[in-house]
């Protein structure tokens, strides 16, 4: 969601509930990395939103061709939205190994699963979430003073919207178009497809079901 009610605002009580949620998310070897930075001051708010608007300036730039219809799009709502959120990785994640060792990479998708949570318990309350990228990790982590080995992941705005579209955002702007599940679901080695026999097996019987293919997908 990139559009919200201006002026809007948000119980305090719906924001904690929200946020209990995103809370509740699980984590690998319950490390809980996440960490929550609600942004109340207005000149603090409108710094962020200055790093967002640079950081588009140079993904247009990086878009060659593309660059003025990235240009058009509307790609935050920084400015509009009701509370605006930063989740970060916390610090001192390296004392965390349980799931870690050779998965580094789990604290972040700790995170995710947090942020996940948050936006599914924003829907619910009727709230539009919008997750925002355009940022340097490094220049956003100065201006809110976190510690040097914590890093911001995402900038969430959230708040009463006009309306939830019946497709993404990006779609009704012609920018880019999601693709069925089949596409992404395969069986036993990378790209073979539900169903079908894979090196050195059998093929399938004359008439015999594909109990594993999957559905499509649906809206």
């Amino acid at each position: 969601m990139r559009r919200f009610v201006v002026g809007a605002a948000i119980p305090e009580g719906v924001l904690a509930r929200v946020l209990q949620a995103a809370h509740a998310a699980p984590s690998v070897g319950l490390m809980q990395p996440w960490r929550f930075i609600r942004i109340t001051d207005a000149a603090l708010r409108a710094r962020v939103h200055a790093l967002v608007d640079e950081e588009r300036e140079l993904t247009a730039a990086a878009l060659g061709p593309r660059a003025e219809e990235f240009l058009q799009l509307k790609v935050e709502g920084i400015l509009e939205c009701a509370e605006l959120l930063v989740v970060a990785l916390g610090g001192n994640r390296d004392v965390h190994i349980f799931g870690r060792r050779t998965l580094p990479q789990m604290d972040l998708a700790s995170v995710s699963c947090a942020i996940q949570n948050l936006w599914l318990a924003a829907r619910s309350e009727g709230l539009g979430m919008g997750w925002v990228s355009l940022f340097d990790p490094q220049r956003l982590a100065a201006l809110l003073e976190m510690p040097t080995d914590a890093e911001p992941v995402a900038i969430l705005c959230l708040g009463p919207v006009p309306e939830f579209p019946d497709r993404p955002a990006l779609e009704l702007d012609d920018w880019a178009f999601a693709r069925p599940l089949d596409e992404f679901v395969c069986e036993n080695r990378w790209n073979q497809p539900p169903g079908e026999p894979g090196p050195g097996q059998p093929a399938p019987a004359a008439g015999a079901g594909t109990a594993s293919t999957v559905p499509s997908q649906s809206v």
